[in-house]
């Protein structure tokens, strides 16, 4: 459906004051026109200019993003855009009544995170070769990613000057370049200084490379996608059916430290999460595996 000048007037005006005041990512930027289109084609649709919405006219239209199976994450996004967008119009005077303010988020299913086994990740390393310079770097960059619990642009923009190679830990910038420090052990260490010796050197390429630790082909730090591929191809060893991507070697990162009875204050840290709660996730994941070890070896647990 092609929309009409006012609705794309009004759309436009709100994206350049989120880019331009509030100062948000082109990513965020795209992602509230997306759905600030999709609104805008409903209401066109009924004929509903964005200054005469009602309340009723709100909630039949998320109504119809539910009954079209979209889940409560993706419903919970549109919601948080219309909010956006209508306190941007009621702040310039277009509106008198905010409806938006009204509407609830829909409550969230919590899904607990797939993860690896410890044997998982020790088959998924070890069956790399480190002789190749190509499944050497493969073999470092898995290494980092299980050992500190790594997101994956915190891995693709991980710099060799971010490393205390004698003290054994990494400076990580996460979100909102928020810095924490992550320790690793004696087996990635050993597999950093391999890498940096016999494999970045290859890979390395003066006017691309920077200090970057992980270079693809063209020297140039890798890419999400890149990694994806690296992780899927190294991960081809398993034999089980699970989908293996970056996050889930943080996942199990977490998951394994709880289930060594590790602080959860110490495991928010390492994750660089603001609050707890998000970590407390993990908790639950740990109380699955309380009760699968209490399964397979108390003599009357079947």
């Amino acid at each position: 459906m092609k929309l009409e000048i006012n609705y794309k007037k009004e759309i436009k005006s709100f994206l350049n004051f989120i880019s331009l005041e509030k100062g948000l990512s082109e990513n965020t930027k795209q992602s509230y026109e997306f759905d600030l289109v999709k609104l805008a084609e409903y209401l066109q649709s009924k004929n509903i200019e964005f200054k005469n919405i009602k309340l009723k006219d709100l909630t039949d239209y998320l109504n119809l993003l539910s009954d079209i199976g979209l889940s409560a994450s993706t419903r919970s996004r549109y919601i948080s855009s219309i909010r956006s967008f209508y306190k941007y119009l009621q702040n310039i005077n277009k509106i008198d009544v905010n409806f938006a303010e009204n509407l609830d988020l829909p409550k969230k299913a919590r899904e607990l995170p797939e993860t690896l086994t410890v044997d998982d990740v020790v088959l998924i390393i070890d069956s790399i070769n480190e002789d190749d310079k190509y499944e050497l770097r493969d073999k470092a960059m898995l290494e980092v990613l299980y050992s500190c619990g790594l997101r994956v642009s915190e891995l693709i923009n991980l710099k060799i000057k971010d490393i205390y190679f004698e003290e054994q830990y990494i400076r990580v910038f996460g979100k909102g370049s928020k810095e924490r420090i992550v320790p690793y052990g004696d087996k990635a260490a050993e597999i950093f200084e391999k890498y940096l010796s016999d494999s970045r050197p290859y890979f390395y390429k003066s006017d691309k490379s920077e200090n970057y630790m992980f270079l693809n082909v063209k020297g140039s730090k890798l890419s999400r996608m890149g990694i994806w591929k690296i992780i899927q191809k190294r991960s081809s060893v398993l034999n089980k059916e699970i989908h293996v991507h970056p996050h889930l070697f943080r996942h199990s990162f977490a998951t394994h430290l709880i289930e060594g009875g590790a602080d959860l204050r110490i495991v928010q840290e390492l994750l660089g999460h603001s609050d707890i709660s998000t970590t407390q996730i993990y908790t639950h994941l740990d109380k699955e595996h309380i009760f699968e070890v209490h399964r397979y070896y108390h003599p009357r647990a079947k």
